[in-house]
């Protein structure tokens, strides 16, 4: 919110808070609401830099972001699971490589073994280094960024209504200086093969280069097809970084096999569901409906979060 007034009248709130972040389950982003002002202070000053405020005749925004690195959240994770996975795979491949030497060394034909055991120990490597673009130190609010990718809503209006070239425009725009940090992005016609391999080597060099990968979207925000409404996204990530995900070699033959043969249906009809939700949700609350009209589509999103689909899709 622009100011504490705003956020008062608008959104109910009894403290001096400006602003919230939160998870898409409706969770405090940071722990620390010291760190949490302080961010939304350095967003609402590229906010005012932009003039916006005065453009969209508004006082308070409501914007899709990602906050990082996510290591800022995610710190848990690399102890707990991404560290102790790396430190294990190349102890054990370390003393594997050792005791096939001493076979080797009795006369044992392993040449098999070690060529395998080097396979495994070059992924398990990759593994190690394939969170580190997403990781830096955060001592301070000043060590975090924000990337925007949509204006959800402002005063008396939702904006799915604009296109994405509009909202990453936007996006540009609060992103020169500051907090806000720019996200690459590029628009291609997908009916012209020349372009779609344009896309194809504009997202190899994305990955080349450390990237997770790109999101690809229709270009209207609500877009339908002959089926009904079009996936609003779809994350196609680089190899490094689905190796994070599924485990130092889930790239080896046998596993890809597996890999391809998950079915994503349930996963496509939750996302959609949880969009068409989430946009009549906005809709309602720029409409000033009673909160529990709200609160209906809110908690339909949450039910949908608690459906046993494997994240990782």
């Amino acid at each position: 919110c622009r100011t504490v007034q705003a956020a008062r009248s608008r959104f109910g709130v009894s403290g001096d808070e400006r602003g919230a972040i939160w998870t898409r389950t409706g969770r405090s982003f940071l722990s620390d609401n010291a760190m949490t002002e302080g961010l939304l202070d350095r967003l609402r000053a590229s906010v005012d830099a932009a003039g916006l405020w005065e453009e969209l005749q508004t006082d308070w925004l409501l914007l899709d972001a990602e906050i990082m690195p996510w290591s800022a959240k995610a710190s848990s994770l690399i102890e707990s699971q991404y560290g102790p996975v790396a430190a294990s795979s190349a102890a054990g491949l370390r003393l594997g490589r050792d005791a096939s030497e001493r076979a080797k060394a009795r006369g044992v034909d392993v040449a098999d073994l070690n060529a395998r055991f080097a396979d495994r120990a070059e992924r398990a490597g990759k593994y190690a280094a394939a969170w580190s673009p997403y990781v830096w130190p955060v001592s301070n609010v000043d060590d975090l960024r924000v990337a925007p990718f949509h204006l959800l809503a402002s005063e008396g209006r939702v904006w799915f209504d604009h296109d994405h070239i509009w909202h990453m425009s936007l996006a540009d725009r609060l992103a020169r200086g500051g907090v806000v940090v720019d996200t690459r992005w590029r628009s291609f016609d997908l009916a012209d093969a020349g372009a779609c391999a344009e896309a194809v080597a504009w997202w190899e060099t994305l990955i080349a280069s450390g990237g997770e990968g790109m999101v690809v979207k229709p270009r209207d925000f609500v877009t339908r097809g002959k089926k009904g409404l079009i996936q609003p996204a779809l994350k196609v990530r680089g190899r490094e970084y689905l190796r994070i995900i599924y485990g130092p070699e889930y790239d080896a033959p046998d596993n890809l096999v597996r890999l391809r043969e998950r079915h994503l249906g349930g996963k496509r009809n939750l996302a959609l569901s949880e969009f068409a939700l989430g946009h009549e949700a906005l809709k309602r609350f720029v409409a000033r409906q009673p909160l529990r009209r709200v609160h209906e589509c809110v908690f339909a999103v949450l039910a949908l979060e608690s459906e046993p689909i494997d994240p990782r899709l």
